[in-house]
């Protein structure tokens, strides 16, 4: 099996329910204290959030949120499943989700983490995000954090 490179990778709007699945699959494994249900993550489409999936090939890899930009300020979150992590797709879903917030106007970007997610944070400061804040949901256990980047 030839491995492909990262400028290999495909991009694709969720758009049906099949799209909407298999983000929503990402999305469950990735984060899975936050898992969604088929309608939650159908909301997310009816308010105007911007959800993609990321494919080598034909593999899913990956999915990214696009919340809409609200007086300059945007929420980009890329994931990527564990198995495909450290080989630059979340770099590449990353530059494309900003991209896109960039068209929109943004100004700042902002992303949310799992606290246990030690590459995700890793990853977010290392593309010059500062932590905002640490908090628990009621009625949770699980620790997140915001972070903003300025652009």
């Amino acid at each position: 099996m030839t491995k492909r490179r990262v400028s290999d990778l495909r991009m694709v709007l969720v758009d049906g329910d099949e799209a909407l699945e298999r983000w929503r699959y990402v999305h469950n494994v990735v984060v899975p204290p936050a898992a969604m249900s088929v309608v939650e993550a159908g909301e997310r489409l009816a308010r105007g959030y911007r959800l993609e999936n990321a494919y080598d090939g034909d593999v899913l890899v990956g999915c990214s949120t696009v919340r809409p930009v609200v007086d300059g300020v945007v929420t980009v979150i890329a994931r990527v499943l564990p198995e495909f992590r450290r080989r630059g797709f979340g770099a590449a879903l990353y530059e494309h989700a900003l991209g896109y917030a960039r068209v929109q106007g943004a100004e700042v970007v902002e992303t949310c983490v799992l606290g246990v997610n030690e590459d995700g944070l890793r990853f977010a400061r290392r593309y010059g995000f500062a932590e905002v804040e640490r908090y628990v949901l009621d009625g949770e256990s699980d620790e997140w954090v915001d972070l903003r980047l300025v652009l």
